[in-house]
C-alpha cells in the first residue's frame, strides 16, 4: 500500500508551521487554510500507513523464589527510589553543598541494597523498573541492584536498551557452570556486554576454560573488544595466562600490549618480571663507596635509552609533560619489578629498612614513587606499610597516593592509620583516606572524625568546607553512635568573629548526621525484623 500523501507537501506545511505566518506564507494563504491542509494531510499519511508487523510474544520473566521484603522495608526502598528520582542523578559521595536537616535518602540506598542482598531477599517486582533506572544512573549501585533485582533484571534489560547495562553485569549470575556449551554459544553469538560477563564469570570460577574460550576468537576480535576482554583475565590472573599475555605482547594494538605487559608485571614468576626485574637491578644499587656504618645508602643510574625490547614489554617511550625522561622510564621499571628483588638487591635488608635508606642525587621521590605504584599493583601490604609509614606527614611531603596504599592493607589496620591521620592533621587532608575505610568506621575512626569536626565547629572554621567529609559521616559512622552525638546539635552561641550563621550551619549539619544515623538504624532494623520472624516460625 502506497502512501497518498505528498511528501513535499507535507514539508511545507511543517516549515509554515514552525515559522510562522509572518515570515512565511502558508499553503491556501492564511492560517486557518494551513490547518485545515494539516488536518487532510494527516489523515491521508495515517490512513496510507502499512500496518505494522506484530513481533512475537516475549517468553514470561523467570521465577525468583527467594524470600520477599517485609512490608515496612518494601516501603521504605520505594520511599528511597521516590527520592532519588525527584534529586535527579547524583554520585557516591556527593553530599557537599547540600543543605537542610533532614537525611538525603538517595546516599542511602547502597547500604540499604546491601543489607537487603545479605538476609536474602528478592527485588519486589513492581519496583524493578525504578531500580534499574537508579543503577543506569550510577554506577556505584549497579552490582548490588543487579544482585538484589535478580533473574527478571535481565529479562527487562532485553526488552529496554536503557538498562542494557545489566547485560554486561549481570548475565554472569545466568550461566552455568555444569552446562558449557551454553557458555560456548552465548560467547559465539551474545552481544558484546554478554560477553564480556561471561568471560568474568567464567574467570571466577574456570580461570583456564575462560582463557580457552577468549584464545579462540582472538584474532577475529577488534582490537577496544581486545582490551575489554583482555581486561577480565585480572580476575583469577595466574601462571596458566603467561604464554596467552606474551603473545598478546606484540599485539597490533599499543593498548593492548601495554595492558598485556601489565597483568604480567603483576605474576611474579612470570619472564616479564624477571626481564624487568633485571633492569630495574641495573639502575639500582647500594652505595658501597663508604660503607653503611658511614651512612651509605641507595644510588640510581636512570637507563639512557628506551630500547626495542623495553617497549615491547609495555615500557611507554614518551613522558607526560613536565616529567623527565629518564625518571619517566626508571619509574616504569620499577613499578613493573616484582618486590622480592629489592631485599636481595639491597643487602638483605626488610622493606622498612630500605625505605628508610637515603638516595642520591635527587632521585628519592622517584624511587620511592615507583615503589608505591608497584605495592598498589601487586598488593603488598608489607611494603605498602613501609611507603605510607605514621600518619605524620601531610600528603604534599611524601611520594604515591596515601589512599591508594592505605587500600591494601587489611581493614582494620587502615581505620586505626585514618584515625591517627585526622588525629593528627584534622579533616582538610582526610577525605580521600575515609573513602577507602570500611563501612560502619570503626570506634576510634568514628570518634576522630567527630572531634575533628567539634574542634573545627569551635575553631570557627567555615562549616561548608567540611560539608564532603560530614556526607560521609552520615553514611559510615556506626548508626549507634546517634544518641551519643545527639547534643552536637543544638545551636551554641555566635561567637566575636565567626563566620555569621556558622554556628546554625554547624547544628543543621550536626542535626542531618543524627537523623540520617537514626534512620539508618531503622533500616537495618527493618530488612532483619523479616528474618528474625522467620526463624520463630
Amino acid at each position: 500500500m502506497q502512501r497518498t500523501g505528498s511528501t513535499d507537501g507535507w514539508g511545507e506545511l511543517v516549515a509554515a508551521a514552525l515559522l510562522g505566518a509572518e515570515r512565511r506564507r502558508p499553503p491556501g494563504g492564511s492560517v486557518a487554510a494551513l490547518l485545515d491542509a494539516a488536518a487532510i494531510e494527516t489523515v491521508r499519511r495515517r490512513a496510507g500507513a502499512r500496518p505494522v508487523v506484530p513481533g512475537q510474544r516475549p517468553e514470561p520473566a523467570p521465577a525468583d523464589e527467594r524470600a520477599p521484603l517485609p512490608t515496612a522495608a518494601e516501603r521504605r526502598l520505594a520511599t528511597l527510589l521516590a527520592d532519588r528520582a525527584l534529586s535527579g542523578p547524583s554520585p557516591a559521595g556527593a553530599a557537599a553543598g547540600r543543605r537542610g536537616s533532614g537525611p538525603d535518602l538517595g546516599e542511602l540506598l547502597p547500604q540499604w541494597l546491601a543489607e537487603a542482598n545479605a538476609q536474602g531477599y528478592r527485588a519486589p517486582a513492581a519496583l524493578l523498573p525504578a531500580l534499574l533506572d537508579a543503577a543506569r544512573a550510577r554506577t556505584d549501585l549497579r552490582a548490588e541492584t543487579l544482585a538484589f533485582a535478580g533473574p527478571r533484571a535481565l529479562w527487562l534489560a532485553r526488552q529496554n536498551a536503557d538498562w542494557k547495562f545489566a547485560l554486561r553485569d549481570g548475565v554472569r549470575r545466568q550461566v552455568s557452570a555444569e552446562r558449557p556449551e551454553e557458555a560456548e554459544q552465548l560467547w559465539q553469538e551474545g552481544l558484546f556486554a554478554e560477553r564480556v560477563a561471561l568471560l568474568t564469570a567464567l574467570r571466577q570460577r574456570e580461570p583456564e576454560a575462560a582463557l580457552a574460550l577468549l584464545a579462540s576468537t582472538w584474532q577475529t576480535e577488534r582490537a577496544e573488544d581486545r582490551l575489554m576482554f583482555l581486561d577480565s583475565l585480572r580476575q583469577g590472573l595466574g601462571p596458566a595466562d603467561e604464554p596467552f599475555l606474551e603473545r598478546a605482547l606484540a599485539d597490533r594494538s599499543r593498548t593492548v600490549r601495554a595492558t598485556a605487559a601489565e597483568l604480567l608485571a603483576t605474576l611474579p614468576g612470570s619472564a616479564l618480571a624477571s626481564r624487568m626485574a633485571e633492569r630495574a637491578r641495573s639502575c639500582v644499587a647500594l652505595d658501597r663507596s663508604g660503607g653503611r656504618a658511614q651512612g651509605g645508602g641507595i644510588v640510581v643510574e636512570a637507563p639512557h635509552t628506551c630500547d626495542a625490547d623495553m617497549q615491547r614489554d609495555g615500557v611507554i617511550p614518551k613522558p607526560p609533560t613536565g616529567r623527565g625522561e629518564r625518571a619517566w622510564w626508571l619509574g616504569q621499571l620499577v613499578e613493573a619489578a616484582p618486590l622480592e628483588v629489592w631485599s636481595e638487591q639491597l643487602g638483605g635488608l626488610a622493606p622498612a629498612r630500605i625505605v628508610a635508606l637515603p638516595v642520591a642525587d635527587g632521585w628519592r621521590d622517584d624511587l620511592h614513587a615507583a615503589w608505591c605504584g608497584a605495592a598498589v599493583r601487586q598488593r603488598n601490604a608489607e611494603w605498602a606499610r613501609a611507603l605510607i609509614g605514621e600518619p605524620t606527614e601531610p600528603f604534599a611531603e611524601g611520594p604515591g597516593d596515601p589512599a591508594k596504599l592505605l587500600s591494601v592493607l587489611p581493614e582494620e589496620e587502615r581505620g586505626e592509620w585514618a584515625a591517627r591521620f585526622v588525629a593528627a592533621h584534622g579533616l582538610s587532608e582526610a577525605f580521600r583516606i575515609l573513602g577507602v575505610c570500611g563501612v560502619p568506621w570503626p570506634l576510634p575512626l568514628g570518634r576522630a572524625v567527630v572531634d575533628a569536626l567539634e574542634i573545627a565547629r569551635d575553631a570557627g572554621s567555615y562549616p561548608w568546607s567540611f560539608s564532603g567529609v560530614m556526607g560521609l559521616a552520615e553514611r559510615c559512622l556506626d548508626p549507634a553512635d546517634a544518641e551519643r552525638l545527639a547534643p552536637l546539635a543544638a545551636v551554641p552561641d555566635e561567637k566575636e568573629g565567626e563566620s555569621p550563621g556558622a554556628g546554625a550551619y554547624w547544628a543543621e549539619s550536626f542535626q542531618r548526621l543524627v537523623a540520617t544515623l537514626r534512620l539508618r538504624s531503622a533500616m537495618l532494623a527493618e530488612l532483619r525484623e523479616g528474618r528474625r520472624e522467620d526463624g520463630e516460625g
